[in-house]
């Protein structure tokens, strides 16, 4: 169904004059006759009566006017939702216990006029594929692994250094000290079931073991993070690496320690990434928000682990 044309039919039933609906719309007479004739042909009945004081409705355009109506509000709204600063800010925030997650509740806390859409996505071809169909306007990810660079199209910046922390159970070899360094924890078994080939995060570890000779096992099934804190606080010889702002709740029971890693302190890279040609106005303000909170970043980043002395 033509939308000018019921756009049309509701200026002729305002009005009760073609000649004014056809001023009120800035058309001929003529063409607003060949649209109602359209609408009409189209809808297999007669909407108006034509009488000596202009046009009427007839029961079937009775009928009809207030679909039409409706049929134009939707229409409204279908463009409003997809006009630049009317829809919401969509961003991929991999997770919800983790940092980027934290640095949008801070941005929605610092621009509550903002409306966001805040969604998950898996792994970073996916959040890339998302950013350049339009699905989503940005994400957090670790770039850029050797061998695969970013597409042309997608922009980054470096928005947070996330040190590692050592999570143990109470019964660990490691449980009391007070930081350990990445020499230290050669020979102790890190358990990370989370870490699935192909993905960012596993390049990052890859290249963790590399530098350090630390032994890093993925095996098993991953429960999610309850049944890894459960298995962390029952198993004196596992522990695990969590990132610093990774927000965790556990049983006290469970006595569980997180132990900052220093000498170096290895640090998990995120950067926004986002399409060059995206015009949406909070993706600037984002985008400037996260600058401010560390413009000591690096802003063009490493795939290689970073690293920073301790404080």
């Amino acid at each position: 169904m033509d939308l000018e044309a019921v756009r049309t039919f509701d200026a002729v039933a305002e009005a009760g004059q073609f000649q004014k609906a056809a001023s009120d719309l800035s058309i001929t007479q003529q063409a607003v006759s060949k649209r109602i004739a359209t609408l009409e042909r189209d809808l297999g009945v007669r909407l108006f009566t034509r009488t000596p004081r202009g046009a009427e409705l007839t029961i079937d355009g009775q009928a009809f006017l207030p679909h039409a109506r409706e049929l134009l509000r939707v229409a409204e709204r279908a463009v409003a939702s997809v006009r630049t600063g009317r829809r919401p800010l969509r961003v991929d925030v991999i997770a919800s216990r983790v940092a980027p997650s934290g640095l949008m509740r801070g941005f929605h806390q610092a621009h509550p006029e903002i409306d966001l859409d805040v969604v998950m996505l898996f792994d970073v071809e996916t959040a890339v594929a998302a950013i350049r169909s339009g699905a989503i306007d940005a994400s957090f990810r670790a770039v850029a692994a050797p061998g695969r660079p970013l597409p042309e199209d997608i922009e980054s910046l470096r928005v947070l250094d996330e040190p590692l922390q050592l999570l143990t159970g109470p019964a660990h070899a490691l449980a009391n000290a007070r930081s350990v360094t990445l020499a230290q924890l050669a020979g102790h078994r890190i358990w990370m079931p989370g870490i699935v080939p192909g993905t960012e995060w596993a390049a990052y570890y890859d290249d963790l073991v590399a530098e350090f000779g630390l032994t890093i096992e993925a095996t098993g099934p991953n429960f999610g993070s309850d049944a890894l804190l459960d298995t962390i606080a029952d198993t004196p010889a596992l522990a695990t690496f969590m990132s610093e702002q990774t927000r965790l709740v556990w049983p006290t029971g469970h006595g569980l320690r997180r132990i900052p890693v220093i000498a170096p302190t290895p640090v998990y890279p995120h950067s926004l990434l986002w399409h060059r040609d995206n015009p949406h106005p909070a993706l600037a303000t984002l985008r400037a928000h996260l600058t401010a909170l560390s413009p000591g970043t690096d802003a063009a980043g490493t795939w290689r682990p970073d690293w920073v002395l301790p404080r």
